[in-house]
């Protein structure tokens, strides 16, 4: 019979986590498919039977409904990856191979026939959102970013995949800023001299923990077409900036609304995951039952 044992975010701590991976991976010498993403370390083993709850839960976990973010994509190519590393490593029963060709062909399935995998759910994804929303041109934009933490660098690492290169970021702190932009290769300026940058900016993201406003009326040119997202919290950007009419600015709250509303669309998009990893366990064991046969 086939089974699985699970360890993930909800029942382990990380430090748990990675011991149990060290042990696994030193010592798993059977025929088995060990699955490790950031969240979750799973081995399937065994042969003969496939148990119902075995198949459904590996069909939810590459559907992404077991994902720490519900409908993230990265999974599905790391149950692939795990399935063909067990396969060049091991003999697997034709069982397992079942398993995991239906696995991939149900994420597959999910993420053609829901959308359950679309909108940005976290804060960097939905800043790059909103900038896409506005149509424009990252290629020739001009894009100033205020802050250096872990949130700014997923932001760089964003834009530069689209396409950005005219991207600067600034800081009170130049030695901090250039342990960040060194490593994407963008310039850096201080704060003091942000009038200098903006005057020409097309695209402002801010994202400090500063106590006050560090961009006000007088820091930007009134002339200049310019999209706005301040992320922090209290706010980087003077909301009267916003009254400008050649400004658009976002802030923290349209930001979280974002996410939310994508959160919600996704938790509605479940029961339309889960109806196909329903039909597709039933072609499973049809698939199963006819291969009993055909060697009967």
């Amino acid at each position: 019979m086939i089974g699985y044992k699970s360890i993930n975010h909800l029942n382990t701590s990380l430090e748990d986590r990675e011991e149990t991976f060290k042990l696994e991976r030193n010592q798993n010498n059977q025929p088995s498919v060990f699955l490790q993403t950031c969240n979750r370390m799973e081995l399937y083993y065994g042969e003969g039977e496939i148990p119902t709850d075995v198949a459904n839960h590996l069909f939810r976990v590459v559907s992404g409904l077991e994902s720490a973010i519900v409908g993230e994509r990265a999974v599905q190519g790391q149950v692939k990856d795990a399935y063909i590393s067990a396969r060049t490593h091991h003999k697997l029963p034709a069982e397992m191979h079942k398993l995991f060709e239906f696995a991939l062909q149900v994420g597959k399935r999910v993420r053609n026939e829901t959308e359950i995998s679309h909108g940005a759910v976290s804060h960097s994804l939905a800043a790059i959102e909103i900038i896409e929303d506005e149509h424009i041109d990252l290629t020739d934009a001009r894009i100033t970013i205020i802050g250096v933490n872990k949130l700014t660098s997923d932001i760089i690492k964003f834009l530069q995949n689209k396409g950005a290169h005219l991207v600067f970021l600034g800081n009170r702190t130049l030695d901090k800023a250039h342990r960040l932009a060194d490593q994407f290769g963008i310039e850096v300026f201080a704060l003091d001299d942000k009038r200098e940058f903006l005057k020409d900016t097309d695209i402002l993201i801010s994202a400090t923990s500063a106590d006050t406003t560090i961009i006000n009326e007088e820091d930007i040119n009134p002339n200049q077409r310019m999209l706005a997202i301040d992320l922090a919290f209290p706010r980087d950007i003077a909301p009267a900036i916003g009254e400008n009419p050649n400004v658009t600015l976002y802030n923290l709250r349209d930001v979280e609304s974002k996410v939310q509303k994508n959160i919600s669309i996704r938790e509605d998009e479940v029961k339309k995951a889960e109806k196909i990893i329903e039909e597709e366990i039933d072609e499973l064991y049809e698939t199963l039952e006819r291969r009993k046969a055909y060697i009967k």
